[in-house]
């Protein structure tokens, strides 16, 4: 069995926790977290870009000169895309770009998520945090104490309610529910810091 060292929110150890080999060993499966990625970055596309195209430009309707014996190319319309003013060819219009993948590979590209953390020693178990917290500069003080760089997304599950409150303007700092953390949140922050019941709760849903 793995171990994945607990750690007070003075930053000294404080326990360990036993981890199934099957999660936290082996090989990263590359392909699942590609895929698991591409999905949730498609998914956050807006796809707002638009133009107009010929049919949706005002004006036009009446043909802009006879047929024959101007010595011009013939024209039927003044807002065809070849003139001023007219429609655009073939150019954006609004769409939804995203697409659902399997729920097994969801679950799949979590766990190889989470191995990738481990195995790159960027996995941070803490205790929960019962006692409730009055400033940011508090909270700011037990993340100096973890001696945590970088970007961090945190899953504090079973720590108190005033958490999310007093960290919320710490900057490259994003705190996620174990129910809602996805493998694009672990995998697009350095550093994940989890409680003992985060960390349960994620093992649960993989």
């Amino acid at each position: 069995m793995a171990k994945v060292v607990v750690y007070n929110k003075e930053g000294k150890e404080h326990g360990s926790i036993e981890v199934p080999d099957e999660i936290f060993a082996g090989r990263i499966n590359q392909d699942v977290l590609h895929q698991a990625v591409v999905m949730y970055q498609a998914c956050l596309r807006q796809g707002t870009a638009s133009t107009k195209q010929r049919g949706d430009v005002s004006g036009g309707g009446i043909k802009p000169f006879r047929q024959k014996g101007t010595g011009r190319a013939r024209a039927g319309s003044s807002r065809s895309p070849l003139w001023k003013k007219g429609g655009v060819v073939f150019g954006p219009t609004p769409r939804d770009f995203s697409y659902a993948i399997p729920k097994k590979i969801r679950r799949a590209a979590l766990r190889e998520s989470l191995k990738a953390k481990y195995q790159a020693e960027n996995l941070l178990c803490v205790d929960e945090m019962k006692d409730a917290l009055k400033k940011t500069k508090d909270f700011a003080k037990i993340l100096k104490a973890l001696k945590l760089q970088g970007r961090i997304v945190a899953v504090l599950d079973g720590s108190d309610k005033s958490i999310p409150r007093v960290s919320r303007n710490i900057p490259s700092f994003v705190l996620r529910r174990a129910q809602d953390i996805n493998a694009y949140d672990i995998l697009r922050y350095k550093n994940l810091l989890i409680t003992k019941t985060g960390l349960n709760n994620l093992l649960e849903r993989i």
